[in-house]
């Protein structure tokens, strides 16, 4: 491919000294305009580009056409320093006081829908491409979040309407989390719902797990993914978003141990308006043997771990756990963006037409589920994103939440 490339270069070099590219359409995906090649920077980019899918995409019997069946010893957590040679641990003991009977259903995302699976042995994977990488600033930034961490972040474009709990010592958090395919406005945006697990201050030391569903979905992120399902993510970071962490299994680190969930594709079924509703429970747990970090989704499925060793506040407890969502508002038109949160409607409106979460516990110092008994609302703007908790038998601790962007009240 390279060759190809360098010759159409000489080629185009010989009848002008620049090559001007007419818009391309690319699938709805950003557009190509009097683009300039340079020649060298071109082919080193490219290389980039190849060298960087070479060490993600491991070998693997590719499954359907996004997802590959990679052995579990061959994922990219191994190839971390730390792990080289190893292989995934057994499942962590769940907390005291968790039950089963909620779930009904193995098949939350459409790769799975056509009955396609993982032979045991391997864990699914979704397939990187040239484009994922090309629609991202760089090579170096492509999946991980540009942004400053504050605790009020709205100065950096990042809004949230979320319910919170501190003061505590925390080991895992857990909720059902209604699922819906926001809007998303633009490819730089994004709108998400998830489980934060923090500790450490809003500096250069804040230390987070991050467990969501994602429009980007729950997040939905046209830039990360490419279109607007909502998907299934993970993210982590010890150093603020700095340097350290990537979504997914984009960077060493997460280590999967189930062969059923692809961590980044499409989930399904979604919610819809006035309409069925559909949720899917999220576990994130400290393992009390070994330390290490543990994520379930849906019913039952124990999807891997982060190791302790990656963090240094939680390698011991999160002294913050927060749920909710979290938009992007990049203010691209000179006013506050139009992507939605949830379901895109606010909280007052309800059952079958607001985004939810119910069921909201922690996890104590003796691997005890609890409910929560401190807890703080935090809408960064109300008028465009709201948030209504309640309580009540069934549901335990939950609420309502979301919005749609900008409006008479949100200009």
């Amino acid at each position: 491919m390279i060759h190809i490339f360098v010759a159409f270069l000489l080629v185009s070099t010989s009848l002008g000294p620049v090559l001007s590219l007419q818009s391309v359409p690319d699938s709805g995906h950003r557009q190509l305009q009097n683009c300039t090649l340079n020649p060298y920077k071109d082919i080193q980019k490219l290389r980039r580009v190849q060298a960087y899918l070479k060490k993600i995409n491991k070998p693997a019997s590719p499954d359907g056409d996004v997802i590959d069946c990679v052995p579990s010893h061959l994922q990219p957590a191994f190839d971390h320093p730390q792990l080289k040679g190893q292989k995934p641990l057994k499942p962590a003991v769940r907390p005291k006081g968790y039950n089963l009977t909620e779930a009904v259903s193995e098949s939350f995302q459409l790769w799975r829908d056509t009955g396609e699976s993982c032979p045991k042995g391997t864990v699914p994977i979704r397939r990187t491409t040239e484009q994922d990488i090309l629609r991202a600033s760089s090579v170096r930034r492509y999946g991980r979040i540009r942004r400053h961490v504050r605790r009020d972040s709205t100065g950096y474009g990042h809004e949230h309407a979320v319910v919170f709990e501190n003061g505590d010592q925390y080991y895992g958090a857990r909720a059902s989390l209604s699922v819906w395919a926001p809007r998303v406005t633009n490819g730089y945006e994004f709108s998400l719902s998830q489980i934060w697990i923090i500790s450490g201050s809003f500096g250069n030391d804040l230390n987070t797990i991050e467990a969501v569903v994602c429009s980007c979905f729950f997040q939905v992120s046209p830039e990360l993914y490419g279109d607007n399902y909502p998907r299934f993510f993970t993210y982590w970071t010890s150093d603020a978003y700095q340097t350290t962490g990537c979504y997914n299994l984009l960077c060493s680190g997460f280590v999967q141990t189930n062969n059923k969930v692809a961590i980044g594709a499409a989930i399904s079924p979604r919610s819809s308006y006035n309409g069925r509703q559909f949720d899917i429970g999220l576990m994130v747990w400290k393992d009390p043997k070994h330390g290490h970090w543990w994520l379930e989704f849906g019913p039952g499925l124990l999807v891997g771990y982060w190791p302790a060793f990656l963090f240094s506040h939680l390698r011991s407890h999160a002294n913050m756990v927060q749920f909710g969502g979290e938009i992007v508002n990049s203010r691209s038109s000179g006013f506050h963006t139009s992507t939605q949160m949830g379901s895109g409607h606010f909280a007052e409106e309800g059952f079958r037409k607001a985004a939810y979460f119910r069921n909201l516990q922690t996890v104590d110092w003796d691997n005890n589920l609890v409910p929560l008994t401190n807890i703080h609302l935090k809408a960064d703007r109300a008028n465009c994103y709201d948030i209504r908790q309640g309580r009540n038998r069934v549901w335990g601790t939950y609420f309502y939440y979301g919005g749609p962007g900008r409006n008479v009240r949100c200009p």
